[in-house]
């Protein structure tokens, strides 16, 4: 197949219509030259059902000269394209891409109009797909070799995979790199000046927290702004739209302005325009805002449960440092306004004790750890008192904004409640960008685990953090530094979070193309995809999720079945994902070669 990537972003909509229908005329004709809509759509239907036979009948009168797995990429094409034309399919989600394709065949006036680029690409792929005429990488046979021959033939091939991978890690830097922590340095000194504070002061949580960085004013006289950081600061001041950045925190970014190293950090810390805008249209239109639909799942305050085993617990409602893409942005609150609910913790931990089949608490909310010890220690305390009760999990990200929050007194006390065959105390945490691994956190990891306290990271997969390679780094350091990669989630499907979402397919695409070339040690975390009210589906199989539609905007439509499908009738949800064209021309935009991401379209 001609890679198409580079081209695909340039060509005007004409062109990439004419390109569809040269990669399916046959198509094309039985569309063009039906009677009526049904007719067509009953003669496409059998159009693909010969065609697949065709793949896989060793009497076929046509010679389909392609590789298994050629065939079997294509059988997941027919099967998607199938999944679009139905009429059921049409019924749930309010659109028909046939009627559009139906409608293009014949050349209509203004329905060209009525689509973006990205669905035309959609079926560019998907028409090529059901062909056979797909990206498949080199062929690797060792069947016409044996013993070490076939070995030194598959180490080269095994070679060439880990010399990509090493050779792009190359270009990466943590926040272990001399250079790094040289520019880190600087700014951290230039901070402390503005603050008039001590190399004391620095290493002081307390003073960390009272020195949150809240206002335009004070960020642009310590590091360089470029204009849309400072109008969306402005914006998220006018609409009354939190913003605290720790200064431990605002010293990992590039002092002279955004670079590659850094943008993803100041994106999650400082709001975009288009966040600010949304944000707001949802306050004016009353739109509720707790997407994951927490308040459904809350038997009593204070308390989520979507599982099992498993509650979670949240005692405060505000974090050190918030972040832009937060799933909670709906309830997280100012530090300065934040409340912590002793009467509603305790009822809680009270409702907890009176359930026995629940084995697991998460801590969390907001950040736990921005409470002092004694408060914290209380409530872990009590929760540790319930019999039933094995695991506590602490859910925080103040190993990265905040690292000397994990005094010794605390992690001393974590060990007391770290009981081996009887109690797991263990740590959640959310590093997102390899930058976030200082030597300030390895310092505070080390007695962590000299504790016998386990770490594991859940990441968002963001746009800013979803380059080719990227997140095998951020694995390879995480593991390396002692955390344990745990959950790679997809970014919610909230309006105001556009900025970071990226499509699901490069998130399968990562996962089989790219973290398999890890150790399997290192790749230890599961992509998901939370579902409202019920909980993570995991993003490796059909039978957890499908393709229903394309929008007008290219966009696809899943259907998702909750975990629990396989042993309860449930409700299945539907979610409109980010179009692939929109994410490559982006990424085209930022310089990234995007033919490396050819196969993503092939991945549902």
């Amino acid at each position: 197949m001609t890679d198409t990537n580079h081209t695909l972003i340039d060509l005007s909509k004409e062109d990439l219509l004419e390109e569809m229908w040269k990669a399916a005329p046959i198509i094309k004709s039985i569309l063009e030259n039906s009677g009526d809509p049904e007719r067509a759509r009953d003669k496409f239907f059998h159009y693909l059902n010969d065609l697949e036979r065709s793949f896989f009948n060793i009497y076929s009168e046509k010679p389909y000269n392609f590789h298994q797995v050629e065939k079997n990429m294509a059988k997941e094409c027919i099967r998607v394209l199938k999944n679009i034309i139905r009429t059921e399919n049409e019924n749930l989600t309010g659109f028909s891409a046939f009627m559009v394709l139906y409608k293009l065949s014949k050349n209509e006036t203004d329905i060209l109009s009525s689509v973006r680029k990205g669905f035309l690409a959609e079926f560019l792929y998907l028409f090529r797909g059901i062909s056979g005429d797909l990206f498949v990488a080199d062929k690797v046979d060792l069947l016409d070799t044996v013993g070490k021959s076939a070995g030194k033939v598959r180490s080269r091939i095994l070679d060439r995979y880990s010399k990509l991978l090493m050779s792009s890690f190359a270009k990466m830097k943590s926040g272990l790199d001399q250079d790094i922590i040289d520019r880190r340095l600087k700014l951290r000194n230039k901070i402390l000046k503005y603050f008039d504070a001590s190399e004391g002061d620095w290493s002081d949580y307390k003073w960390q927290l009272r020195y949150v960085i809240k206002d335009l004013n004070t960020l642009r006289d310590l590091v360089h702004l470029d204009e849309d950081e400072i109008q969306g600061l402005k914006l998220a001041k006018k609409y009354r739209i939190p913003v605290q950045i720790t200064p431990y925190y605002l010293s990992l970014f590039s002092e002279r302005g955004r670079n590659k190293f850094d943008e993803g950090i100041r994106a999650q810390v400082i709001p975009s325009v288009t966040y600010c805008e949304n944000v707001n249209r949802n306050q004016l239109e009353k739109t509720d805002m707790d997407f994951m639909g927490e308040q459904s799942t809350s038997p009593i305050d204070a308390v989520t449960r979507r599982y099992p085993q498993i509650v979670i617990l949240k005692p405060l409602d505000t974090c050190p440092q918030i972040c832009v893409y937060c799933q909670r942005n709906w309830e997280i609150k100012d530090i300065d306004e934040a409340i912590v609910t002793h009467q509603k913790v305790q009822d809680a931990i009270e409702w907890i004790r009176d359930h026995k089949y629940i084995t697991e608490v998460l801590l969390t909310g907001g950040d736990p750890l921005t409470m002092n010890n004694r408060v914290l220690l209380q409530i872990i305390q009590s929760v540790a008192e319930i019999d039933h009760v094995e695991r506590i999990r602490i859910g925080t990200r103040t190993l990265v904004t905040l690292p000397y929050r994990w005094d010794q007194e605390f992690i001393d006390k974590l060990e007391q409640y770290n009981v081996l065959g009887k109690r797991e105390v263990c740590i959640i945490t959310h590093f997102e960008y390899p930058p976030e691994i200082t030597p300030e956190v390895l310092s505070v990891i080390k007695r962590i685990r000299k504790a016998g306290i386990s770490i594991y990271n859940q990441l968002v997969y963001t746009y800013y953090n979803s380059k080719q390679y990227e997140l095998c780094y951020m694995r390879r350091m995480m593991k390396l530094s002692g955390i344990d990669p745990y959950y790679t989630f997809n970014t919610k499907g909230k309006e105001e979070t556009i900025d970071f979402r990226i499509p699901i397919a490069r998130i399968q695409q990562e996962r089989k193309e790219e973290a398999r070339l890890l150790p399997g040690i290192v790749r230890t975390d599961e992509p998901v995809f939370n579902v409202p009210k019920l909980g993570k589906s995991h993003l490796r199989a059909w039978q957890d999720h499908e393709p229903v539609m394309i929008t007008p905007r290219g966009e696809r439509i899943y259907r998702f079945y909750p975990w629990e499908s396989r042993i309860a009738i449930v409700d299945d949800y539907l979610y409109t994902d980010i179009s692939i064209y929109d994410y490559l021309k982006r990424l085209h935009e930022d310089g990234e070669d995007i033919s490396k991401y050819q196969s993503m379209w092939y991945y549902f």
